[in-house]
């Protein structure tokens, strides 16, 4: 498994768990991680939502653009960097806006599909046609 796969794998599911640990900022996700025992990071939440979850969202970015950037596949870049734009976007530009939770909540869910789907089917590198 290559680096850029273990890197995206780990900023998705650190984000989502970063999200969890704020119940009072997402509300869908913080009673979801309280359900599954992820209650005790809610002391956690300042560092979590101030810094790790962009930090994470900031390095999914990266590693999908570079990914992006290798397979020259279209659909699946755009998929794969969405997400964690989108993420960034609700939490440093639209914050103040009530709509900007479902933004987020887009843009987690972007991010786990993308790494779902690459789990699943991962991308080839193009080849060049067999010349005659």
């Amino acid at each position: 498994m290559s680096v850029t796969r273990v890197l995206d794998k780990t900023s998705s599911f650190g984000a989502l768990v970063a999200a969890m640990s704020c119940a009072g900022c997402f509300p869908a996700l913080g009673s979801l991680g309280a359900a599954i025992g992820l209650g005790f990071l809610g002391q956690y939440e300042g560092f979590l939502f101030r810094k790790l979850l962009p930090g994470l969202a900031v390095l999914a970015f990266l590693v999908n653009a570079w990914a992006w950037y290798r397979h020259r596949q279209f659909a699946r870049g755009l998929l794969s960097v969405a997400g964690p734009i989108a993420v960034l976007a609700a939490l440093l530009v639209f914050w103040s806006y009530d709509w900007s939770i479902y933004l987020f909540y887009v843009g987690i869910a972007l991010m786990l599909v993308a790494s779902i789907l690459d789990l699943l089917r991962p991308v080839r590198a193009t080849q060049c046609p067999a010349s005659n």
